[in-house]
């Protein structure tokens, strides 16, 4: 009997053990990786803001993206209510993340857009020409698709009113049906549309429009929550909750 139990005590004894050496061994692998985990999420953002700025054909490397990005990007903070600049929050700002917090959380009302809490300051990006000239603005946006959220950048001209791009960089959807916003011939029906329309926000997202419409895109075949989830999204971002007053303003031309 007492053999049976030195038996098992040593098996449990092992087993935690292992658990234990487990544990400190993936841990430290955590914490180890974390600032490469970091570098290369920086390096993706970077990477999704070029590309809406359609300056990623010119990067080949690691080094040019971050060459071309701190060239030609500069990144400003604004507060939603009023379209003005605001200094910086902290280093370590990020407008998803104070969407959540006191400070920063806004509630969305009224809204199908998918989310019930804001950032009252929302960053934006502006892309400088070889004279220094802002040529686009870059807009992050967000909005439900079909499962989920879905995470991008909108590309305006510096009118504040051309759509040169609309770029998803996270999203759920489903595999050759919503997923298609991620497809290049899909992208390019948005370049040259108009956001607005007599001063009313007017981008649409709907079936068979044609690409003589310039305030509307074609729906993706099959997916149509996610296309009217793209259209909420848009219509959300630059509406008066969004960046409405921002776009009005126009200061970056300033």
């Amino acid at each position: 009997m007492s053999a049976k139990k030195e038996t098992l005590g040593k098996t449990v004894g092992i087993v935690v053990a292992v658990c234990l050496v487990c544990s400190i061994v993936v841990s430290g692998a955590a914490v180890g990786l974390r600032s490469l985990q970091n570098t290369n999420a920086a390096l993706d953002k970077k990477s999704n803001i070029l590309s809406a700025a359609g300056l990623l054909g010119e990067a080949s490397t690691k080094g040019e993206i971050t060459e071309i990005y701190d060239a030609r990007v500069e990144e400003k903070f604004i507060e939603l209510a009023t379209g003005q600049y605001v200094e910086k929050p902290s280093d370590d700002f990020d407008m998803y993340k104070a969407a959540k917090s006191k400070e920063f959380g806004v509630a969305v009302e009224g809204s199908n857009v998918g989310f019930k809490q804001r950032s009252s300051v929302a960053a934006v990006y502006h892309i400088k020409d070889s004279s220094g000239e802002v040529s686009r603005i870059i807009l992050p946006v967000h909005g439900s698709g079909l499962w989920d959220l879905m995470y991008g950048f909108l590309a305006l001209d510096n009118d504040g009113q051309t759509i040169r791009e609309l770029i998803y960089y996270q999203h759920k959807e489903t595999p050759g049906l919503g997923a298609e916003i991620l497809n290049p011939a899909w992208q390019e029906k948005w370049d040259g549309k108009q956001l607005f329309k007599d001063g009313e926000v007017a981008i649409s997202v709907a079936k068979n429009v044609g690409n003589d419409n310039q305030y509307a895109v074609d729906a993706l075949s099959g997916a149509t929550l996610t296309s009217n989830g793209v259209e909420n999204t848009l219509v959300y971002w630059a509406g008066e909750n969004g960046y409405g007053a921002y776009l009005k303003n126009q200061s970056w031309k300033s």
